[in-house]
């Protein structure tokens, strides 16, 4: 069984490189660390996304728009995307765009679903019409699972049926990637698949709404950290780990159709905690005698309890995660300082992807 490590990164080189890839979404923050992972094993990649969602963004921050052909274009706009396509004539697709945060799919439930699901659509017949694509990814949730709040980890056979509008138009976007699977690609020309991540945490994320830049704004600032719903259980982890499964499961159905199909990919259970706890561990890191308050501010339904079982993906790929939660935590503060010290972040985004490999 290949080791998750050192030769996990060489297999990869040996795939990607000289590959043509395509990542929708690239401006966002997974979608910049997984471009400059792509980047590194070799691949020839191609963005196409909005403008980056943040102002800080990992993606400017890094000058990642110097090392690789980035498109800013929006993905209901089939039109565009049929063009970008033709031109680049991918063979690798990793889908990634979207509209992500919870509380904004509250306030604008309607590009929320134009996003996710239309968009969803638009990528899956820009596949259907390029004979060059022979892997599929669509990046999805955990939130995709109808949740009843029990303790066990939601399997890939569980029903879909999100809650709130960002994770039923998720639950909308597999339906759809089955649908077109299923309709379109059943002779096996082209790989498809789906991966359901949990919540992720790494140096760069500059959202709104989300528990760790929340700290890192607060911590900044000299300010007490507030927290909305600090009992809240969600599966943390650092984000290099979720893309790293994407990377892996994109090669290896390229390779053998038979590896298509859903996957879940989240921390082992020790790291499925609540935010109150995660943000001790941050608070822990920082330093700086940084604390936080309880001020629940009741608002729109969020899951209270979540976490993934990743049995499937451990046994198929033998995949384990590399870092902890509080090794996750600690790896997104040491980004920080090196961004607040000033530092050539788009060599401490290469330092840490090869301290993730390597180590």
């Amino acid at each position: 069984m290949t080791t998750w490590t050192s030769e996990k990164w060489n297999e990869f080189c040996e795939f990607y490189k000289g590959k043509k890839v395509l990542v929708t979404g690239h401006t966002g923050f997974k979608g910049s660390w997984l471009s400059r992972m792509l980047a590194n094993a070799g691949a020839q990649v191609t963005g196409y996304s909005l403008n980056p969602p943040t102002d800080p963004s990992l993606f400017y921050i890094a000058g990642l728009s110097d090392t690789m052909d980035s498109v800013i274009g929006d993905i209901r706009d089939l039109a565009h995307l049929k063009e970008v396509f033709l031109r680049t004539q991918p063979e690798v697709v990793f889908h990634l765009a979207a509209q992500p945060i919870v509380r904004d799919s509250y306030k604008d439930p309607v590009y929320t679903y134009e996003a996710n699901v239309m968009g969803t659509v638009n990528i899956l017949e820009c596949v259907r019409l390029t004979p060059s694509v022979r892997s599929f990814l669509n990046v999805t949730t955990d939130k995709v699972y109808e949740n009843k709040e029990w303790e066990y980890g939601y399997r890939e056979c569980d029903p879909l049926d999100g809650y709130d509008p960002y994770s039923n138009s998720k639950s909308c976007s597999e339906l759809v990637t089955h649908s077109y699977a299923k309709s379109f690609f059943s002779e096996g020309q082209t790989a498809i698949s789906t991966s359901r991540a949990g919540n992720v945490i790494g140096g760069g994320d500059f959202a709104n709404d989300r528990i760790i830049p929340d700290c890192i704004r607060a911590a900044t600032a000299h300010e007490d950290i507030v927290l909305r719903n600090p009992h809240s259980t969600r599966p943390f982890q650092h984000v290099l780990e979720p893309l790293s499964v994407y990377m892996t499961i994109a090669m290896k159905q390229y390779e053998d159709t038979g590896f298509q199909g859903y996957y879940n990919v989240g921390p082992d259970d020790k790291d499925c905690i609540t935010t109150g706890s995660l943000t001790d561990l941050f608070c822990e890191a920082w330093g700086q005698g940084v604390k936080w308050e309880n001020r629940f501010e009741g608002g729109p339904h969020e899951a209270n309890f979540l976490k993934l079982d990743c049995s499937k993906i451990k046994k198929v790929f033998g995949w384990t995660p590399r870092y902890g939660v509080k090794e996750a935590v600690g790896k997104t503060v040491e980004w920080t300082r090196a961004y607040l010290d000033g530092e050539d972040m788009l060599q401490v985004m290469d330092g840490q992807i090869e301290e993730f490999f390597n180590s």
